[in-house]
């Protein structure tokens, strides 16, 4: 690791009202800090001399105690530089870039003689900050009522925005001015297993926005620990956002002592889109990888049993003749078995012959454990005990097959939201993973809180979530959280934790659909703070083919899946549909088998939010390149320079391309499938059609006679 830390300290002894400014280190943005003449903590962000954020108020409003808002001077003020390379355990590139400035404010509060930090970290592409309390007799166990940060917007930009919820980020997103959120959130609402929204202009971050003069804004959160999920509150008079924490069941927001800190809060700004997709700022926010040994954290593509119990209605349940379960009382081998329970061996060996095959690492299995007959909806505590299969599951069997076959299975822990159940069998449920080889699990959370009253979101939960990781890596297990609270980068600290849901994912187009825009958006926001497990790659777009009761379709060309492996960053990757679906179309498979998980490099060739993405990445240790482009409902032409490629190589490229009858509606899986010679100063003009995409690989001829009969590719549509 490269490092370099320069220190400028500035004393300033009790000095109300002194303004203090940092720039970024090439000056693109710049924060200014002051007090107002009450002693209220104020910023601004200007990017290339414009303004990003108004004037706007920092501070804390207590519960039984007086408030951390105003009275405020400043003791002592400090800026700093920092400058690193850092290599991830897995990610979108092999070296990450830390470079900022840094101020730091030191505040008391002479009336209770109280002190709070505020520390700045202003980089080229944004500004993370956050309050810090040191330790000090005045302040050491404080319960926070509101957090009263304001971003101040300069205009009514363009948002693309889900409904704020303590309980889901599942939602289709909606794009629209801020001042139509308030008309529009009643609409942007949709089902969940357990929602709770606070407020009509209430919003999530990660939040994409768009200035009138094309300058994009994002805000979230870095480094969520030991704290409360932030949402936005919107006063669309004023057209400020103000903090909004998850509260627990009592209301109460957090629990603190001193010496603490919040999470950062991130305000990322650029003029080109692509630079936002990029930006690894809330990956720098977090802290250092906190394992000394990392040989067991690996990317991994996956098959698995999950796609026909989502899309073909088949049961998570061994038998329907249980009305109830009591795992210490219930006794499955004296029930009839429904026959069609999904998790059964031999369809389980079916996936383990298939990945085998085709060189997937796992094969996930849910449904395969006692306790799914009434998991759901009846705030059940002991409801599953992660340790007992049912009997049509030979657990030890298929471990040792899927061994022979080099494949492992993936572990499945569906908690139905019941956190202390969950901790209760944890290390038991660990160590049966440990003692089959399985080093991966998906984990679940759907439905309401256990213990009641509790949010998905809330300091509580947050907690539990980290500690199922970090207890993970003590048996060298990797875990991908669903239904669990949006990634801020912790993935850099804890990089077992490979993936999460906590958004609407390929499983919603099996429901009721998602916009065809769904995915050129969720790069801008979801995927900010961390990998989604998308679950991308459905070749057959309508269910009713696998659930005749069902009329849902979904909203994507059979091109365009392939593209989201390359646009929906992961290094947690599956291959969603059924094999027998694969089987249908092998040569289209064949690019889903091709691509990488981990990478060198990556780059995004165009982006603009809500309308089309396309990325290239490089394959970790190859010279092997992968593209990928996702459109909304309208299309995209894209006109493709691939300069990035070295010119002393020879490279084929093999497009997978939407036919040009194509269309998500009607003709989703028509596509056409072109291979030639690449290099350098090849263009390809390639249409995406609508709700489409494409997706290309590009691989080192590392044998002269793969070229023979090869003639330079030309691709214009």
């Amino acid at each position: 690791m490269k490092k370099l830390m320069l220190s400028a300290v500035c004393l300033l002894f009790v000095l109300a009202g002194k303004a203090e400014g940092v720039s970024s280190p090439s000056g693109k943005v710049k924060l200014d800090f002051e007090l107002s003449k009450n002693g209220t903590p104020t910023y601004q962000i200007a990017y290339k001399g414009q303004p990003i954020i108004n004037p706007s108020t920092l501070g804390l409003e207590l519960k039984n105690a007086n408030n951390l808002l105003d009275g405020f001077e400043v003791v002592k003020t400090s800026t700093s530089a920092f400058d690193e390379i850092w290599q991830p355990v897995w990610g979108e590139t092999k070296d990450i870039r830390n470079h900022y400035n840094e101020l730091l404010v030191e505040l008391k509060q002479p009336s209770t003689e109280r002190y709070m930090n505020l520390r700045f970290r202003v980089y080229d592409d944004g500004v993370g900050f956050r309050y810090e309390f040191p330790q000090q007799k005045n302040l050491v166990y404080f319960v926070i009522k509101e957090e009263r940060t304001k971003f101040a917007m300069t205009g009514d930009h363009t948002a693309w925005w889900i409904p704020g919820d303590y309980d889901t980020q599942e939602y289709d997103y909606t794009e629209s001015k801020l001042s139509e959120i308030r008309g529009l959130m009643q609409g942007a609402i949709s089902d969940n297993a357990s929602q709770t929204q606070f407020s009509p202009t209430g919003i999530q971050t990660s939040l994409q926005m768009k200035t009138a003069d094309g300058v994009y804004i994002n805000l979230h959160e870095a480094a969520l620990v030991d704290y409360s999920c932030m949402h936005l509150n919107l006063d669309d008079k004023n057209l400020t956002f103000e903090s909004w924490l998850t509260p627990d069941a009592q209301g109460d927001k957090g629990y603190m002592q001193s010496p603490c800190h919040t999470p950062w809060r991130t305000v990322m700004v650029s003029d080109d889109a692509r630079e936002l997709l990029a930006s690894n700022l809330i990956l720098n926010l977090n802290d250092p990888c906190k394992y000394e040994d990392t040989f067991w954290i690996k990317p991994v593509k996956y098959v698995g049993v999950w796609w026909e119990m989502i899309a073909g209605s088949k049961p998570w349940a061994y038998t329907f003749d249980l009305p109830s379960v009591k795992l210490d009382e219930t006794d499955y081998t004296k029930v009839k078995p429904n026959g069609i329970h999904p998790a059964n061996t031999e369809n389980v060996k079916k996936y383990i012959d298939f990945a085998a095959e085709h060189g997937f690492d796992q094969v996930l299995v849910e449904g395969w454990n006692t306790g799914w007959e009434d998991w759901f909806g009846h705030s059940k505590d002991y409801v599953f005990d992660f340790m007992t299969p049912y009997p049509d599951f030979d657990i030890k069997y298929l471990n040792e097959y899927a061994h022979s076959k080099g494949v492992r299975l993936m572990m499945h822990h569906e908690t139905s939201a019941s956190v202390r159940n969950y901790e209760r069998h944890m290390k038991a449920a660990y160590e049966l993973m440990n003692q089959y080889g399985y080093n991966s699990v998906k984990s679940g959370y759907v439905g309401n809180i256990i213990p009641r009253g509790e949010y998905h979101y809330g300091q509580w939960m947050n907690n539990h979530y980290l500690y199922a990781v970090t207890e993970a890596a003590k048996h060298k297990i990797m875990v991908n959280a669903h239904e669990a609270v949006r990634p801020t980068g912790l993935c850099r600290t804890y990089p077992n934790l490979i993936g999460n849901e906590s958004a609407r994912g390929t499983e919603y187009e099996a429901f009721v659909g998602s916009k065809p825009f769904h995915t050129t958006v969720l790069p801008f926001t979801r995927l900010q703070g961390g990998p989604m497990d998308y679950t991308p790659g459905i070749f057959e777009m309508d269910i009713n083919k696998l659930n005749p009761n069902s009329h849902s379709h979904v909203n994507s060309t059979l091109a365009r899946q392939l593209a989201l492996y390359v646009t929906m960053y992961s290094p947690l990757q599956m291959a969603a549909d059924l094999p027998e679906n694969y089987e249908r179309f092998m040569d289209a498979f064949q690019f889903i088998k091709d691509v990488a998980l981990d990478w060198d490099d990556s780059r995004y060739l165009e982006a603009e939010p809500g309308r089309y993405i396309t990325a290239a990445r490089k394959a970790k240790g190859t010279n092997d390149w992968f593209i990928g482009c996702t459109s909304n409902e309208q299309g995209h032409t894209s006109v493709l320079k691939l300069d990035f490629l070295d010119a002393d190589k020879q490279y084929i490229a093999t497009v997978y391309a939407d036919a040009k009858d194509a269309d998500y509606k009607t003709n989703p899986q028509a596509y056409v499938i072109s291979k030639g010679i690449v290099s350098p100063k090849t263009v390809l003009k390639l249409k995406a059609a609508p709700g489409g995409g494409y997706a290309i690989s590009i691989m080192e001829v590392k044998d002269k006679a793969a070229v023979k009969g090869l003639k330079t590719l030309r691709v214009s549509q």
